[in-house]
C-alpha cells in the first residue's frame, strides 16, 4: 500500500459548463491518489444542468470577483493548500487565486486572460458575440446554442457529436463575466480580472493551450505568458501548447496525455 502523501487538486470549470465538465481529469487524479474537489460556480454548485437551464436566475449579475472570492473561501477551508487548476474562464479565476497566494502550483489550462492583455482574435470576440451584442442583458444568464456551442466547444465534432455534448454539459452564461473579462483588457489597474503580473512570491504557474482552440488559441497564451515574463519576477511560469487540441481539451480525445502532463508539471513544480 502506497502511504506517500498526495497533494489535493481544486479543479475550477469554465462559463457554460458546471463540475461535470472535469469528470475526466478528477476521475484520472483520484485514481493517482489525489484528494480532488471541484466545486461549483456560485448559483451552478451541485445543481443538475437540466435544473440550471430550467432556473438560471441564480446565475445572473454574479461577476468575477464574486467567483473568485467564493472559490477563495473553499480553498481556505482545506487543511493545505491545494494544486489548483482551472479550465477557460476557471484559467482566469485561477491567476487570480494565485495572485493571493492560496496554491502550491497552478495551471490555467486554455485560460482567459488577466486585465491589461489586449489580444483578442477574431474567433474569441465571436465566441462571445451573443453575449456582448447586448449590453443590456449584462447581468443576464443567456444560454448558449447548440451551433454556438459547436464552434466554441465542439469543433473537432460532427454536429450530431457536438449537440449531444451540449445535450449532457452546456447550462446558461452568467453574462457579467464576459462583460468584465472583455473590459478588463483595456483596463489593467481597474479591471475586475486584475492580478500582479510582477509578484515575486507566486508559486509555479502553468499555461495550456489547444493549437485549434476558438477560444482561447494559443496566442492569448502566449500574450499572458510574456506578460508575466517581461515583469522580470523570478516567479516561474511555463507554457505547453498541444497540437490538434480545442477549447473540449479536458475531455477531447487524448485528454490523457493533456491531464499527465499537467499533473505531472504541478505535482514536480510544488515539490
Amino acid at each position: 500500500m502506497n502511504t506517500t502523501h498526495k497533494t489535493p487538486i481544486v479543479l475550477i470549470h469554465g462559463l457554460w459548463m458546471t463540475p461535470k465538465s472535469w469528470d475526466t481529469w478528477a476521475e484520472r487524479f483520484r485514481a493517482a491518489g489525489h484528494e480532488v474537489i471541484v466545486p461549483g460556480w456560485p448559483g451552478i454548485d451541485d445543481r443538475t444542468v437540466a435544473d440550471i437551464r430550467s432556473n438560471p436566475e441564480a446565475l445572473k449579475g454574479i461577476g468575477i470577483r464574486e467567483i473568485v472570492d467564493h472559490y477563495e473561501r473553499i480553498i481556505r477551508e482545506l487543511p493545505e493548500k491545494p494544486i489548483i487548476m482551472g479550465h477557460s474562464f476557471g484559467g482566469l479565476f485561477v491567476q487570480m487565486l494565485a495572485d493571493r497566494g492560496l496554491g502550491v502550483a497552478y495551471v490555467g489550462v486554455t485560460p482567459g486572460q488577466p486585465a491589461g492583455i489586449t489580444t483578442l482574435p477574431p474567433s474569441t470576440l465571436w465566441t462571445g458575440f451573443p453575449i456582448l451584442s447586448n449590453p443590456f442583458g449584462r447581468n443576464g444568464a443567456k444560454p448558449i446554442s447548440k451551433s454556438h456551442f459547436h464552434f466554441t466547444f465542439g469543433n473537432d465534432l460532427t454536429r450530431a457529436e457536438s449537440d449531444r455534448i451540449w445535450e449532457e454539459q452546456a447550462v446558461n452564461s452568467y453574462n457579467r463575466v464576459f462583460f468584465e473579462g472583455v473590459a478588463g483588457a483595456f483596463n489593467e489597474k481597474g479591471g475586475a480580472s486584475h492580478v500582479d503580473y510582477g509578484r515575486t512570491d507566486r508559486a509555479p504557474l502553468l499555461i495550456v493551450t489547444g493549437s485549434r482552440d476558438h477560444v482561447v488559441p494559443p496566442a492569448i497564451g502566449r500574450a499572458i505568458v510574456k506578460r508575466y515574463q517581461a515583469t522580470g519576477s523570478p516567479a516561474v511560469v511555463d507554457y505547453k501548447e498541444f497540437s490538434g487540441r480545442t477549447h473540449r481539451i479536458v475531455s477531447q480525445d487524448g485528454w490523457e496525455e493533456v491531464a499527465d502532463f499537467a499533473l505531472d508539471w504541478a505535482v514536480t513544480h510544488a515539490a
